[in-house]
Order: structure tokens, then sequence, then C-alpha cells
């Protein structure tokens, strides 16, 4: 009977080792690697039990090294302002850092999924397989589906399976790497320096020819007849035309360089309207046009510069007096918004501004109606002026409008 507990003993002694090696062997295959077992013998079991508590230390140090280096990765994507899209050999998303989710408005999951599942962009789709097919690293141009229509130049490089970045025979590539430049703004630029240019050429291009040819019949020998002083008056309408635009374009460069400082100073709404009505009346009375100004309050002030603030009004007025009726009325007030703003208002009873319109009247040279505009001496820069000096006064401005009723212009402006 002692031999059977002694028997156990014995038993327990050879297999507890053993059975600890094996418990940490399931713990590092579970991916535990912080609990180890102490080696205190010298035999096979302890230096196994030795070689597994430094193969379980070297696996933690390792996974520890690409975490950090995954979360630095992490770290380093997410402060790139560019779009990245990341996609493995087999085509399938690996990741997107937050500039693009935000630049493509795309949902939480997109990981393993392809790219054409998510951007729906059949020519994107086509470049990264070639990418991961070929190597060839390439450029291309996409409008891609999102609510404001942005266009993006987008770089497509593969990633090399070899240290070096040589890719040898039939090894293929591990992935291809798509970096999304934005570049909706520089073609709205690119389009309004090409508008720009036809514009100036066009408006600069009618008078020019007019001149040219008045002067040419008057050099061919109507310098004598009677028509002589007519062709003179209409040179010198057009002269005057030409030298208004070129004024206006001046005006427009001087606001937009870094130069441009305004004299900033506390004025009183009802003086600067004022001041400006004055100016206008011999183009009010020639219209038989009436003003009417809302009650305004001689505490009422704004902050600003009045030369600019004056050339503001004057524009705005001066629209309402081109395209409002004959014999009608302007409407002008002015209001405090939250203690920090004035909000001023100029309404005319004129044709109106279609819809589509409204948000375009204060580009340089746009004209809802061309043929009339020029017949009323217009340079089609004056509200593109008033937006530029609002703008500099840290201000906003806005029209509305109902066609057959007449337009309302609004610019606010700080009180300080």
């Amino acid at each position: 009977m002692i031999l059977l507990p002694l028997g156990y003993l014995i038993l327990r002694y050879l297999t507890e080792p053993i059975q600890a090696v094996t418990d940490l062997a399931n713990r590092v295959a579970a991916g535990r690697l912080d609990q180890g077992v102490p080696a205190e013998s010298d035999d096979e079991l302890g230096r196994l039990s030795k070689a597994i508590n430094e193969m379980s230390l070297q696996l933690q140090n390792k996974i520890e090294e690409i975490s950090r280096e995954k979360e630095y990765l992490q770290t380093l994507l997410g402060g790139i302002m560019e779009g990245v899209l990341v996609v493995d050999a087999r085509g399938r998303i690996l990741m997107v850092n937050n500039a693009l989710r935000q630049l493509l408005s795309l949902p939480p999951h997109v990981e393993d999924r392809t790219p054409l599942e998510i951007i729906r962009n059949a020519e994107l789709e086509r470049t990264l397989r070639q990418v991961l097919q070929d190597g060839e690293n390439t450029t291309l141009e996409l409008t891609l589906p999102s609510p404001e229509g942005k266009t993006f130049e987008v770089n497509v490089v593969g990633i090399s399976p070899s240290p070096e970045g040589v890719v040898k025979e039939d090894e293929g590539r591990r992935g291809v790497i798509a970096v999304f430049h934005d570049i909706t703004r520089l073609k709205e630029l690119e389009k309004i320096r090409r508008d720009f240019v036809a514009n100036v050429s066009h408006e600069l291009r009618t008078p020019l020819t007019t001149i040219k040819g008045y002067a040419e019949t008057l050099l061919e020998g109507a310098l004598k007849e009677e028509v002589a002083s007519q062709f003179v008056q209409v040179i010198k309408r057009h002269s005057d035309r030409l030298e208004k635009i070129v004024e206006d374009l001046l005006t427009l460069s001087k606001i937009e360089s870094k130069e441009f400082q305004l004299r900033m100073e506390s004025l009183s709404v009802s003086d600067l309207i004022g001041d400006v009505l004055g100016f206008i009346k011999e183009p009010l009375n020639k219209k038989k046009i009436s003003v009417s100004v809302g009650e305004l309050s001689p505490t009422l002030l704004v902050y600003g510069d009045r030369q600019y603030l004056e050339q503001v009004l004057m524009n705005i007025l001066d629209n309402a007096i081109k395209y409002g009726r004959e014999s009608g009325t302007i409407k002008i007030s002015a209001n405090e918004r939250d203690q920090r703003e004035v909000e001023i208002s100029v309404k005319d009873d004129g044709i109106g501004i279609p819809k589509e319109d409204l948000l375009r009247v204060f580009e340089r040279f746009y004209r809802v109606d061309k043929g009339r505009s020029h017949e009323l001496g217009g340079t089609g820069l004056g509200l593109s002026i008033v937006k530029h000096i609002v703008q500099a006064h840290g201000g906003k401005v806005w029209a509305e409008s109902q066609l057959g009723e007449g337009s309302t212009f609004y610019f606010t402006l700080p009180i300080k």
C-alpha cells in the first residue's frame, strides 16, 4: 500500500514540469506572452523552459515594436492633409486615412472591400489594378462623386515586396498606395482666370474697335463733314468707358494686394448714407427716382474706411439706379445685429435678377443682361469691387431678387 502513494508522488514530480512547459506553450500560442515559468532544473525540460521563456520575451518585444510602428504610421497618416488609400495585393482596401474619409464622405468600415465598391470610379479601379500588375507608377485626374463634385489629382504608387524596392520576376506587388490631392480650388481659379482674360479682352475690344473705326473714318476725310463732331463725341464716350474699366481693374488689383490697408474709424451710418446720396443727386433726378431711407439712429456706428465704404454704397446705388424703374423708388435701411455688426440693405423696384444669376452677380464682368449693361455704361466690375471691399472689412455681401419686382443688396459691417 505504501508503494501507491510513493508512485503517485514520483509521477507527479516527473509530470509537473512537463505540464508547466505545455501550459506555457499553450499561452504563447494563445498570445499571452507576459507569463513565463520558472526554469529551476538544468536538464532538458529546464533548458526547454528557458528557450520558450526567451522566445516568449522576444515575441512580446517584437509585437510591441510592430504596434509602436503601426501607431506611428497611423499618427503620420492622420496628420497628412491629402487623402491616402492603401490597397493590398488582392486589390482590396487595407486602410484609408481620416483625410480621405472626410474628402469623400466614406462609410466607417471600408477595409477588405474593393475601391470600386466604396469610391465607385471605374477609371481609378483600372489604374490601381494596372499598377498592381505592371508596377508602373502613374498619375491621373479624377472628378469623383461627392456633394461638391470635387476634382482630385491621384498619384498611384506600387508597394514593392523586396526591402531594396526591386521587384523580382514573378514576385508581383504587395499592394498599392494612392494619394489624393484635392485640386478643386485650383481648377476653379484656373477657370476664373480664363474667364477673366476672355472677359477683359471682350470688354476692351468693343470700345477700341469703335474708337479705331471712327478715327479711321475721320482720317479718310470726314473731318470736314458735319458728322465729324458726332464722331468725336462717340470717340470721347468710348474713351471714357475704357478709362473707367482701367480704373476699376486697378482698384480691384489694389484691394487684392498684400499692401492694401484700410484706415479704420468709427463712422455714423446716417452720415455715411447722407453723404453718398448727395453725390448721386444728378442720376437720381435724371430718372426721377426717389430715395426712402429707413429710420436711422444717430448712435448707429460702423467701423471701417470711409473712402471705401462710400464706394461700396455708391456702386450699389448706381446699380439700383441703372436697373431701377423710371420714376421708381429706392429703399435704404440699416439695422444692428447681435450687437456685433450692422446690416445695410438697398432695395430697388427694377427688372430683378434670375435666381440662377444671384450667386454670380459679384463675379468680375458677369452681366445678367449683357446688351443692356453695355447701353447703361457699366464696366461689369462694380459689384465685384463691392464684394472685395466688404470682405476686407470682415463683412458679408449677398443679394435677393424677384423677377419683375426688383432686387435687394445686403452687406454687413462690424461695429468694432
